[in-house]
């Protein structure tokens, strides 16, 4: 199959288009390249897919309709995996109309392509635990209320739902939403804890501990993440007998580490122990999350398999071999 992935030189669109070229698929691949983190990291990511053959990859922005409809191959196209977005919530307090464009005027543009393309594509998209806010119950069920946001990328990631949802109805386009539960693994994000925890303990510089490090997160492992998307993407979804043809998915591990359990594993891979700086909550962030992927085994067979500890000494090995400096956040 001819898949559009959205978003292909981030952390999980690169790695999901890697798999999917590794079992017999065609990829289209697009992404503007912006500088909210590496982009010479983005570049080492892309470079490992545009050698294979079956690869093709298109810089474009796709908050531009008219250019994301220009596409040559539009309608060759299977499927559409949607990865791309302004990540980050801390970001978002920052530079809010950033995530106007790319989350919201990007998912409409997307949703777009799809509608009026002649195949009608299955659109798989990324979502988030950020969705579920403040919740106190755990693990998250997809079927809780997710009405109170306590960041603006959380409320985009909503937003996004509610348009798919629309748009399920209204043209009965086929759609999943993945909620991701804290991605990490080699080729990640510089701006995520795991990767910032390790560069300065590694540096013995101190590190940042929110909420006077009372919190929780469900990690998950990026091959595990890319196993889910791979499933997914591949099989026939099931959406019979919806009247909105729309299914949302947690995408996680279901094993919430406490943020002090998680910084000594980053001790124990590094082998050097971490200075702390306890400070209050941030804005925007939210204790804990922890997803119930029972819906995803069930539908997908989805089954994680790499602990924290384990994927945390593979990223820690990379991040030794890749060299930290390279890959400092606004690099070009």
């Amino acid at each position: 199959m001819l898949y559009l992935v959205t978003g292909v030189a981030g952390f999980i669109g690169s790695q999901t288009a890697m798999s999917l070229l590794a079992r017999g698929h065609q990829i289209i691949g697009v992404d503007n390249l912006n500088d909210y983190y590496s982009v010479a990291l983005k570049k080492r990511r892309l470079e490992a897919l545009v050698a294979k053959p079956d690869f093709k990859f298109v810089d474009l922005d796709i908050a531009n309709h008219e250019a994301l409809l220009a596409l040559a191959e539009r309608p060759l196209i299977d499927r559409v995996i949607h990865l791309a977005a302004q990540a980050g919530v801390r970001y978002s307090i920052e530079n809010p109309f950033a995530y106007a464009s790319s989350n919201l005027t990007g998912h409409l543009s997307v949703l777009e392509f799809c509608r009026h393309a002649e195949r009608k594509p299955l659109l798989a998209y990324a979502s988030s635990s950020s969705v579920y806010g403040e919740r106190l119950e755990a693990p998250f069920s997809e079927d809780a209320m997710v009405d109170k946001p306590v960041s603006l990328y959380a409320a985009t990631k909503r937003a996004d739902e509610l348009m798919s949802l629309t748009y399920a109805k209204l043209y009965g386009l086929q759609q999943i939403a993945m909620r991701f539960f804290t991605v990490f693994g080699p080729w990640g994000r510089p701006d995520m804890a795991y990767w910032s925890f390790t560069d300065r303990i590694l540096r013995g510089q101190p590190i940042r501990v929110f909420n006077q490090g009372n919190m929780r997160r469900d990690f998950t492992y990026i091959d595990d993440v890319v196993q889910g998307v791979t499933a997914i993407a591949e099989q026939v979804p099931n959406l019979s007998g919806l009247d909105r043809p729309h299914r949302i998915y947690n995408i996680g591990n279901n094993k919430p580490v406490r943020l002090l359990d998680f910084i000594r594993y980053i001790e124990d891979a590094v082998g050097q122990t971490a200075k702390l700086i306890m400070e209050p909550m941030q804005p925007g962030d939210v204790p804990d999350t922890c997803a119930d992927i029972s819906r995803m085994k069930a539908d997908y067979g989805y089954a994680p398999q790499t602990s924290l500890a384990d994927g945390i000494g593979i990223f820690v090995e990379w991040f030794k071999q890749q060299g930290p400096d390279y890959f400092k956040a606004g690099e070009k």
